[in-house]
């Protein structure tokens, strides 16, 4: 690797300097709001104060207070990162630009996932000498997580990490210019936990005119929590701590003990009289919301910013496969899925049966666990946002099969990641346990899905025809690639 002379930027908080590597140029753990502290922690992101002289852009900073997460026996790392990074000045962004010069460049910003409670700018997967190297300014983001970024606290606001990440888009609107990229043309990504957030920004109106175009990866437009469902979760994180669930008394409780405190959370039954958990028990922390973003979008929020929306297959064996819990799954398990996330659980499992005849316990109980979590609220967004005859929709679904675990973990949840970034050459991913299992993917897929997020982010089409009311057309990538309709409309139908 080539290393030259380092470059300085000027933002408005302050200069930095990158770090230049072969043909680009990365800075990182640039401040985009003050460092959550104290009661800040509980309140809205805050400027940051300019610094003096040059930041040091160019070795990894800290990440938001989490707790090491495993799934069994896949190895995740590449995903997770390392864990917590200790430091209170996390609330920052990483930016990959070209090294040689130029201005207007399409810009993309991606917000990772973790459940709510884990990951950051600093994992593997998120590198993104790709995008760089094919015209692009990637910018990733840390954003607040758990207790501090997602617990329903009187005396505070709420949803203070999506609101972190508009604060990024807007750090993004203001400096961007500097490194290169076009403040009007912006493209929010996520996955995940972070895709949910991004279809939460879609149908914010303070977020209009900060995005052009967004990217649904494997979130959901119905994931929010009601506000009863959220107080369910405010009062036991309360009871754990030993305190009032109020944001002055969670002021001068240290990380440590607020990151330990979600960890006793999962598990929480959100179902109501009126509302099933919208993620199916896969976390105690989601957007907390009054509507959900699949509804304020059908109402025209977010209609004019181009969507480019998707799962993969077998979303639900990420959950099931590593744990060994799809060999052990029984009818009971299947039930339990179906009654946790759906009011009329036995139609639901009868439409499962009949779409896959001769389907294990365990194939059953991740199809449902996947649909519910990020299939159905996908498909909700998809529709409300092709209702409007300005907005241009697409759908994709991710069917690659990793050989992972034995050949069972297949087109899991996160399967597409490493391809969007084009990092399927790291070597974590590889290996009986590893994301990608001891089978090489395609020689070719990793550029064709990077290349199509590339061209999306460019000119608001992917390459394949978009998904309308009238027909719901999806690209199905695999090995090979075909367009097909509306790939699940028996089980559609099931969640109506």
């Amino acid at each position: 690797m080539r290393y030259d002379a380092d470059p300085i930027l000027a933002t408005d908080q302050g200069a930095v300097r990158g770090l230049r590597q072969d043909n680009t140029v990365t800075f990182l753990n640039i401040p985009y709001a003050a460092a959550p502290v104290g009661a800040g922690r509980f309140a809205p992101p805050q400027p940051h104060e300019p610094w003096d002289g040059v930041r040091d852009a160019t070795v990894p900073g800290p990440n938001a207070p989490q707790s090491e997460r495993t799934l069994g026996t896949v190895d995740m790392s590449p995903y997770f990162g390392a864990g917590w990074s200790h430091g209170e000045d996390y609330l920052t962004v990483n930016v990959c630009k070209p090294a040689a010069p130029g201005k207007d460049l399409p810009v993309m910003v991606f917000v990772h996932g973790g459940g709510f409670v884990a990951g950051s700018t600093r994992s593997a997967l998120y590198d993104g000498s790709a995008f760089a190297r094919h015209g692009v300014v990637l910018v990733t983001l840390n954003y607040r997580l758990g207790i501090p970024g997602f617990l329903d606290l009187p005396g505070a606001p709420a949803n203070r990490g999506l609101l972190d990440v508009v604060a990024a888009l807007r750090w993004v609107r203001e400096n961007i210019a500097a490194f290169g990229g076009d403040a009007r043309n912006v493209t929010l990504f996520g996955q995940s936990a972070g895709a949910t957030i991004v279809g939460g920004v879609l149908a914010m109106p303070q977020a209009a005119g900060l995005l052009r175009r967004a990217i649904v990866q494997s979130g959901s437009g119905t994931g929010a929590f009601t506000r009863q469902q959220a107080g369910r979760v405010t009062r036991a994180a309360a009871q754990a701590l030993g305190v009032e669930p109020h944001a002055d008394a969670f002021a001068d409780i240290a990380d440590e003990h607020l990151v330990e405190a979600a960890g006793h959370l999962a598990g929480i039954d959100l179902r109501t009289p009126t509302h099933y958990d919208p993620l199916a028990g896969l976390s105690p922390f989601s957007l907390v919301l009054d509507r959900q973003p699949a509804t304020s979008v059908a109402a025209g929020l977010g209609a004019d910013v181009d969507l480019l929306i998707g799962t993969t297959s077998e979303e639900g064996n990420l959950y099931l496969v590593p744990t060994g819990a799809h060999t052990t799954a029984t009818a009971a398990d299947v039930d339990a899925a179906a009654i946790r996330s759906h009011p009329q659980p036995m139609r639901l499992i009868e439409a499962y049966r009949t779409a896959r005849p001769g389907a294990s316990f365990g194939e059953l109980r991740a199809a449902i666990l996947g649909d519910a979590a990020f299939g159905a609220g996908s498909r909700a967004l998809a529709d409300a946002h092709a209702a409007h005859p300005r907005s241009r929709t697409y759908r994709y679904e991710f069917a690659w099969r990793s050989q992972a675990v034995g050949g069972d973990l297949g087109a899991a949840h996160t399967m597409e990641l490493s391809f969007v970034f084009d990092r399927t050459h790291l070597s974590p991913l590889h290996g009986p346990y590893g994301l990608l299992g001891p089978t090489r993917p395609p020689a070719d897929l990793a550029s064709r899905v990077h290349g199509a997020w590339v061209r999306f982010a460019r000119t608001g089409d992917p390459g394949w025809e978009a998904y309308t009311s009238e027909r719901r057309t999806t690209m199905r990538i695999d090995d090979t690639w075909n367009q097909i309709d509306d790939p699940r409309c028996q089980e559609r139908h099931a969640w109506n």
